[in-house]
């Protein structure tokens, strides 16, 4: 299946989970993590639309091939007519940032896997995942005000996985169950950045950028 697409894999670091990022408010039920709807993913029949999934439905990912859902949770974030707190704005990803072939939007805590030599100096691993609202300023990436009403998809592995989305961007999803003990690490899971380390990758990435080696997938 990666053969099929392109793409390769990475051997699995350490993980640090980010804490459940969704609450309900006066004007709407929100959330910050989740794929929003419209957005397509690789499967084992192509790119599909992440609302179109079901559990059993096999998606690519990026350690372990094609893997079955077992869990698609569904969320409407809606705004109403009350004024969006800023810790909610979207994140406007151009196409081509992120390996994405076109315009992308995420939600701001949804985990964005980069690839940076400052991360592999600073952790050993040259991959981490980091929320996508850090990456605000890179390559254009911007926070934007979120959309009245959108459906919210959260695809749920019985492993915490890495897919792909709308070309070549690569996305955190979560496990099926998260247990006490798994909440500080767990073998073969990926480092959740905490977002002051994850700013210096950042910039780190902007500095690559400019100096032409930035090892970060862009788009075709």
């Amino acid at each position: 299946m990666d053969e099929m697409f392109g793409w390769k894999g990475k051997d699995k670091g350490t993980l640090q989970r980010m804490a459940e990022t969704s609450a309900a408010w006066d004007g709407g039920v929100m959330t910050t993590r989740g794929l929003l709807a419209g957005t397509r993913v690789a499967t084992s029949m192509g790119w599909r639309g992440v609302e179109a999934l079901a559990p059993g439905d096999l998606v690519l990912t990026f350690d372990a091939g094609a893997q079955p859902l077992v869990e698609v949770r569904r969320d409407t974030f809606w705004a109403a007519d009350a004024m969006v707190p800023a810790a909610y704005a979207s994140v406007h990803v151009p196409a081509g940032a992120l390996g994405n072939g076109q315009d992308m939007e995420l939600l701001p805590d949804q985990g964005v896997l980069i690839e940076t030599d400052a991360a592999c100096d600073a952790m050993g691993d040259p991959f981490a995942v980091v929320a996508a609202k850090t990456l605000d300023g890179f390559r254009g990436i911007t926070r934007i005000a979120p959309r009245t009403q959108v459906e919210i998809i959260t695809l749920v592995f019985a492993q915490e996985q890495v897919i792909y989305a709308e070309g070549g961007a690569l996305l955190h999803c979560p496990p099926a169950h998260i247990r006490l003990c798994q909440m500080g690490a767990m073998n073969g899971g990926y480092e959740v950045v905490p977002a002051r380390d994850a700013a210096f990758l950042v910039e780190c990435m902007m500095v690559e950028d400019k100096m032409g080696t930035s090892t970060l997938y862009t788009s075709a």
